[in-house]
């Protein structure tokens, strides 16, 4: 998340969740991808660096990830309200980390074929 950066996830309790959105199918790569990809829920207390090679150490949170299905966005932009501006409406992703609605979360959640505990 945020380029393994520790602030976004000192933020986050046990029990929050969380849902990734995808721009690209690599992070080097040109091809968008533009879909929410992954959901899940924070798990673990600690933050932690988890090295991915010799020089990038990015911090990191234990999530129970749940079964899904990725969805575009763009069958969401309209009804996401924390998309205030259709026409330029990948703004709001441009922080890295952003907190929604449970609306929101829902309306994702239910896009994605998600089975939620209670």
């Amino acid at each position: 998340m945020c380029h393994g950066k520790a602030a976004p996830l000192h933020r986050m309790r046990v029990g929050d969740w969380l849902v990734y959105y995808s721009p690209k199918t690599e992070t080097n790569e040109r091809e968008p991808l533009q879909m929410f990809t992954a959901i899940g829920r924070i798990i673990g207390e600690n933050i932690y660096q988890y090295p991915m090679s010799h020089d990038f150490l990015p911090f990191r949170r234990d999530v129970e990830y749940l079964k899904c299905r990725p969805v575009h966005i763009h069958s969401l932009i309209a009804n996401l309200s924390f998309i205030r501006d259709t026409e330029h409406w990948g703004y709001p992703f441009r922080t890295g980390h952003i907190e929604m609605t449970e609306e929101d979360f829902l309306l994702i959640a239910k896009a994605m074929e998600v089975k939620l505990d209670g």
